[in-house]
């Protein structure tokens, strides 16, 4: 049990702090920013909580999940858009790490706390939603035994998970302490629009049912808006 479970969650976990400590502490040039290493703590349990439980119940679809970035895409834009993705992410750390070393637009401990509460409750929407679908991969696919899902999350909007990224991305500039950080949402959102808009496409043309789904689930990322 702790060789096939416990021994990679623990050196994901590793890796992943290892990534996200470069990504903040280097630009922030200081290892006092409680923000970064709170930020942290809330995303790695909370990722590696669900990958804990997919290498349990569902490890089909924790294999889909590592299966992510523009190689793993199949068509041209996705592979554009996921590289435009991975930029901007990695931009949004970093300019936190700034703004916290620069003093560009300090966010007081309450909103930070609240940051952290967004990034968790994004991943826990993320976390319904695999357990409502085990074709929750990472790249754009259909499989050949996929079926439409019409419950759970899906019966709010036809893309909970994107919805939780989105409450997420809301959250992490916040949780480290930049207001100035929520700027980039102006340029991660319309990447994610636009993946809903391809990913659609290929859902109305090789999932039977999407469209008859697609009509009686009206909204696509957030309830009442769009």
């Amino acid at each position: 049990m702790l060789k096939k479970y416990v021994l990679p969650a623990m050196r994901t976990i590793l890796i992943g702090a290892a990534a996200l400590g470069l990504a903040l502490f280097l630009p922030a040039r200081t290892f006092d920013y409680w923000q970064a290493w709170v930020f942290m703590a809330v995303f790695l349990a909370a990722v590696n909580a669900i990958g804990l439980y997919l290498s349990v119940k569902d490890p089909a679809l924790l294999e889909r999940r590592k299966q992510v970035g523009p190689a793993a895409e199949q068509s041209i834009t996705q592979k554009i858009i996921m590289s435009f993705a991975l930029i901007g992410n990695l931009g949004l750390l970093v300019f936190c790490a700034l703004d916290h070393r620069l003093g560009w637009s300090p966010a007081p401990a309450p909103v930070s706390i609240a940051g952290d509460g967004l990034v968790a409750l994004g991943l826990l929407i993320d976390f319904y939603t695999f357990r409502e679908n085990s074709f929750g991969a990472s790249n754009i696919r259909t499989e050949a035994d996929q079926n439409v899902i019409s419950s759970g999350p899906y019966a709010i909007v036809r893309h909970p998970m994107y919805m939780g990224v989105l409450v997420m991305m809301i959250g992490v500039p916040l949780a480290l302490g930049s207001f100035w950080g929520l700027a980039f949402l102006a340029l991660i959102l319309p990447m994610l629009v636009w993946r809903i808009l391809d990913e659609e496409k290929l859902l109305m043309r090789d999932l039977p049912g999407y469209i008859e789904y697609a009509q009686k689930v009206r909204y696509r990322l957030a309830p009442f808006v769009w």
